[in-house]
């Protein structure tokens, strides 16, 4: 039985979403039989990012926070500094991982280390990502997006971690008018210095059953 090498973490820190989509994009069209499967974990500017069918009539307000049309699944969504992003970057048809798998796999994770923290996390059929009970009724804390090309998967999932809010005021997160969004800090007790993206890491590669070697500068 063959083992699968492990999957390697890269850590980006703060970056703009533009060049960390297109270098995505680029290392998936030019992967070959010996390309490692990798984790890119980072911190993104503030973005509005719209799915490949994004509706612009979700886009309430972006006012000064720019928009990027990019080519994942779902519909509009923000990333900005305190959320934490990972994007597997897996040849799936290698590994054969069904794309509703991964999906699975990536909300399983989150919902993993939420129970971590204490938060009772769950995921709905009906709206990839992942929601909790919050004074305000059910809220979104993590989306998910996509793509899966040349037998390869980029984007990944979004979770809210100690980011500002206030932005997701500007839109329908994911498509939904007046969905309420939370994050861990209001949740949870976090550490200052706290590990949660490394966490996350850890998680998915739990589900997916595979090794993780971290190559964090």
């Amino acid at each position: 039985m063959s083992i699968s090498p492990p999957i390697e973490l890269h850590c980006l820190g703060r970056r703009p979403y533009l060049p960390v989509w297109e270098a995505m994009r680029s290392l998936t069209d030019t992967r070959d039989s010996d390309t490692p499967d990798q984790f890119w974990l980072v911190e993104h500017d503030p973005v509005f990012t719209q799915g490949q069918a994004g509706k612009p009539e979700h886009l309430l307000m972006p006012g000064d926070i720019p928009v990027v049309q990019t080519d994942r699944g779902g519909q509009v969504t923000y990333h900005g500094p305190g959320q934490v992003v990972l994007y597997p970057l897996l040849d799936v048809r290698r590994s054969k991982i069904g794309v509703r798998d991964l999906v699975s796999a990536l909300e399983n994770a989150v919902i993993a280390l939420l129970a971590d923290y204490g938060v009772e996390a769950h995921a709905r059929p009906d709206a990839p990502g992942v929601y909790v009970k919050s004074v305000l009724g059910e809220a979104k804390i993590a989306s998910l997006g996509l793509r899966i090309r040349r037998g390869a998967s980029y984007h990944g999932v979004a979770l809210n971690v100690d980011n500002d809010l206030a932005a997701f005021q500007r839109i329908n997160p994911c498509g939904y008018a007046g969905m309420a969004v939370t994050r861990l800090a209001d949740l949870a007790a976090l550490p200052a210095e706290h590990q949660v993206g490394t966490q996350l890491a850890s998680a998915l590669a739990s589900e997916l059953k595979r090794e993780l070697l971290p190559v964090c500068a």
